[in-house]
């Protein structure tokens, strides 16, 4: 075994790898990991690498990624990621996983980087990782990780129609072209950040607009919320498994609601309206990723599907 220089090249061996490891609960596509491994500007290719055995064949591959998008957006600089970290597991517990580690954080702490995630980078395809993975969650803390939290994604499979929400107060509609700037203002304003920084990329990708719900007050905007499908002008995180579903797979987060205008029910009221589009649409089961209020989804149906920890190292204090 050795391990050589990252290869874009080879994205079909990396994904053929990922599904024989992975693929039973998450299949992954070469357009998805083409869009948030190859093409995302965040990824380090010096701390990307891979493991080869004596006949080039691929046993191997890590990702790493800091922020490095020529955006004003207000990201952590100090703060790198680790994508994805796969082992053929007829190759684990033989030093592959940690040479591949230890070949990335190398890299992202020459680059500045203080403190690293597992997963939950930009274009990510997990929030931490998996529960499932008990002893990837053991290896990891082996290697110096924390787990911080516990983050979910929740599923409702629409077992019932759902009606708009009755509120004189304020309208839901999809967003429209022209209010694109008054959006992103709002943005701006109001979560400036990540989620900024992703409507930013969807409008990037021609987004037209039908994939925001906005929550309107006094003909303003002081809310929105995500919806996703499969004519989504990208393949956004709460539908990255949907050919794991026989059913039409679609997606709702992130959402928010201006901090002067929250505790009045606009939050869960803005989920109910993005609901019923996504029903028009015929979406049949809905996921939300990366979330924490489990008690608040509930309200709607949604119940915990998959299970994620947060981990994080802190190289400063290795110094």
């Amino acid at each position: 075994m050795k391990v050589i220089p990252w290869e874009a090249s080879r994205l079909e061996e990396m994904v053929k790898l990922w599904n024989k490891e992975l693929g039973e609960e998450y299949p992954m596509r070469q357009k998805l990991f083409n869009q948030n491994s190859l093409e995302d500007k965040n990824v380090l290719e010096d701390g990307c690498a891979m493991a080869v055995d004596e006949q080039n064949n691929l046993i191997g591959f890590i990702i790493a990624k800091k922020w490095q998008e020529q955006v004003d957006i207000k990201m952590d600089s100090k703060r790198g990621w680790i994508q994805v970290l796969l082992v053929d597991k007829n190759y684990r517990n033989k030093g592959v996983g940690t040479k591949l580690l230890g070949k990335a954080e190398e890299t992202l702490r020459d680059n500045g980087i203080e403190e690293i995630q597992l997963g939950g980078d930009p274009f990510h395809y997990f929030s931490g990782v998996p529960l499932q993975y008990e002893e990837t969650q053991q290896w990891a803390e082996k290697k110096g990780y924390l787990k911080r939290i516990d983050t979910y994604d929740l599923i409702n499979h629409l077992s019932k129609n759902y009606s708009m929400p009755e509120d004189n107060t304020v309208s839901y509609s999809i967003l429209q072209a022209e209010e694109k700037e008054e959006f992103l203002t709002f943005l701006n304003k109001s979560f400036p950040g990540r989620w900024e920084y992703e409507a930013i990329k969807y409008f990037e990708s021609k987004g037209s607009g039908r994939e925001f719900v906005v929550l309107k007050k006094n003909g303003g905007i002081i809310g929105f919320c995500r919806i996703n499908d499969d004519a989504s002008p990208t393949i956004a995180q709460n539908v990255y498994w949907s050919p794991s579903f026989t059913t039409k797979v679609g997606g709702i987060g992130p959402l928010g609601v201006d901090s002067s205008e929250q505790k009045q029910g606009y939050g869960l009221g803005i989920v109910q309206a993005a609901i019923v589009i996504l029903q028009e649409r015929k979406i049949e089961t809905i996921i939300i990723d990366w979330t924490i209020l489990v008690d608040f989804y509930k309200k709607l149906d949604f119940d915990i599907w998959k299970t994620y920890g947060i981990y994080l190292k802190d190289l400063t204090s290795e110094k």
